[in-house]
């Protein structure tokens, strides 16, 4: 059973469809990330109070409808699957919440033009290697602003290779916390743009995609006095 953990709606038990097309998040897995998101120093309750969310390949909507739960203005939620949007839909009525949510019937990863938000869930089937595809067709297509926090819910022995703020492990889930540098990068040619860095946690190297711009300043450095 699924529930709503905390805020207006605690206890609100949610409909999962049937299946194996959808994989609800664990209510303790759920717990664990708002939890973190809550009380970190990198996010806080400033990160969703108010905030506009985007929950992707949403299932139940629970990571959409959980944020809306505790503050955040508006949600909208990006599901391809049709038994997932019955339910979905059935989830956004149950709390009430139909004036703030829109929910996009499609591909996460060839999504229709969109509203920036702020703050990013993605919760993908494991092993498919979806999230940062996802991440790259949403940031084309305007849904996530400039320096968004996305948080993304992997399997546990998967690698995501971003900044990351913060990574977890909860069960058989890893949790990844990072910010976006640029709302519209557009996709690099294969081989192109990434560098290795170290993650702010010591957990070893991560790749950042560079824009355009560092791109062409690395090539083109500025002549000595120039460009402060």
């Amino acid at each position: 059973m699924t529930r709503i953990i905390g805020g207006a709606w605690r206890g609100r038990r949610l409909v999962a469809p049937a299946g194996e097309a959808t994989r609800p998040t664990a209510d303790r897995v759920r717990q664990a990330l708002f939890d973190r998101l809550m009380h970190a120093d990198w996010a806080g309750r400033a990160a969703i109070e108010g905030a506009s969310v985007l929950d992707v390949f949403a299932g139940t909507g629970a990571f959409g409808l959980e944020a809306l739960s505790r503050g955040a203005a508006e949600a909208a939620f990006v599901e391809r699957d049709r038994a997932g949007l019955a339910a979905l839909r059935a989830n956004i009525a149950t709390c009430g919440a139909e004036c703030q949510c829109r929910v996009v019937a499609g591909d996460a990863l060839r999504p229709p033009p969109g509203q920036a938000c702020s703050v990013v869930f993605l919760d993908p089937p494991y092993g498919e290697g979806l999230v940062l595809r996802a991440v790259t067709g949403l940031m084309a297509a305007g849904w996530i602003a400039a320096g968004a926090l996305i948080l993304a819910e992997i399997g546990r022995g998967e690698a995501l290779e971003v900044d990351a703020l913060a990574s977890w492990e909860h069960g058989a889930a890893r949790l990844v916390a990072w910010r976006v540098a640029s709302p519209h990068p557009g996709p690099l040619p294969e081989g192109e743009g990434a560098r290795k860095e170290s993650s702010p946690g010591g957990r070893g190297s991560m790749k950042r995609v560079l824009s355009r711009r560092e791109r062409e300043q690395e090539k083109s450095p500025l002549p000595e006095g120039e460009g402060a």
